[in-house]
């Protein structure tokens, strides 16, 4: 079996959807505000060009993550995958948050009219079009490996592996984000007030700054190493207690050493009538229960023990 993290078919299609989409948005914002001199199509064209920008960074996450283990990593490069996505919150947070902040609040101190309403109408009304399909096919695949009855913010606070919930939040919130340029473009003009367009970048910098918060928080959990879902330790408890040698499962410690790697360490008190030939081969079988019950499970330590009160 091998030892490397891998991105999934459906994560992959949802990454490479939204880069295509936020290459081609990116490129209509940024000809938009040639002509309209607006600053919530200037932050949306940033906001896009970050977007663009962050699907590169996590399709060379899973490049770098598929490397074989070796003597400095022996465990492999799963966890390349959480970095990368790490980044991709930095990113969206000073590219796509601060600087929408900085061109709404420039604009309110040096206020001036947006120009040629329906080349904004029109490139707004696209990139909606195409971000919208984008969503689409992140939510797809999503649902693929989403749990009938998980909600979607527990499925992104929960969800091992990073590509999908960071592809979903920031095509919510370009979503979100070309909605309020929408509103700004449309209530300056007809207001002859540009104030509204200031507000309008302002929020989706807020909107973008709250969306790399929470993907840091989750990015960074992840870095530090999280356990097993609760399904998997079940898996793994039973898969151990169900060996026939095996008396009981003492503790088990698990951690994600990638999105679809774990570490199991796990101390078991055997049948205390087995040689050590006997029990060496007891070791080797509950090692392979677990990994055929839970194929996470690619590292595997159990230790022989005896049960005692307090032990651990």
């Amino acid at each position: 079996m091998p030892t490397y993290s891998f991105v999934q078919e459906g994560s992959k299609k949802a990454i490479l959807a939204a880069f295509c989409a936020n290459l081609g948005i990116a490129i209509a914002k940024f000809v938009g505000f040639a002509f309209t001199r607006s600053a919530g199509m200037l932050a949306e064209a940033g906001h896009s060009l970050a977007d663009t920008g962050n699907q590169a960074l996590l399709l060379l996450g899973s490049r770098r993550a598929r490397r074989a283990p070796d003597r400095r990593n022996p465990f492999g490069y799963g966890r390349e995958r959480y970095f990368w996505s790490f980044i991709v919150a930095l990113v969206l947070f000073s590219m796509g948050g601060l600087f929408a902040l900085y061109e709404g609040i420039k604009k309110l101190a040096h206020p001036h009219e947006t120009k040629n309403l329906p080349v904004a109408i029109v490139i707004l009304a696209v990139a909606i079009a195409l971000e919208t399909a984008s969503l689409a096919t992140a939510v797809r695949e999503a649902n693929h490996v989403r749990p009938a009855g998980m909600s979607w913010w527990t499925f992104i606070r929960t969800s091992r592996s990073p590509e999908l919930p960071v592809v979903l939040l920031e095509d919510t919130g370009a979503e979100v984000g070309l909605i309020f340029a929408f509103v700004g473009v449309l209530l300056s003009h007809f207001t002859h007030d540009p104030v509204w367009d200031s507000i309008a970048s302002i929020a989706i910098g807020v909107l973008l700054t709250v969306i790399a918060i929470i993907l840091a928080v989750e990015m960074k959990a992840s870095l530090l190493g999280e356990t097993a879902s609760t399904e998997s330790e079940a898996r793994i408890r039973a898969a151990a207690n169900e060996h026939p040698a095996v008396r009981s499962v003492i503790h088990l410690k698990t951690q994600h050493i990638g999105p679809e790697q774990l570490l199991v360490g796990i101390k078991v008190e055997f049948d205390h009538s087995l040689s050590v030939a006997d029990l060496a081969t007891a070791i080797d079988g509950v090692e392979a229960a677990i990994r055929e019950r839970e194929p996470m499970a690619q590292t595997v330590y159990v230790e022989p023990d005896i049960a005692r009160t307090g032990a651990n």
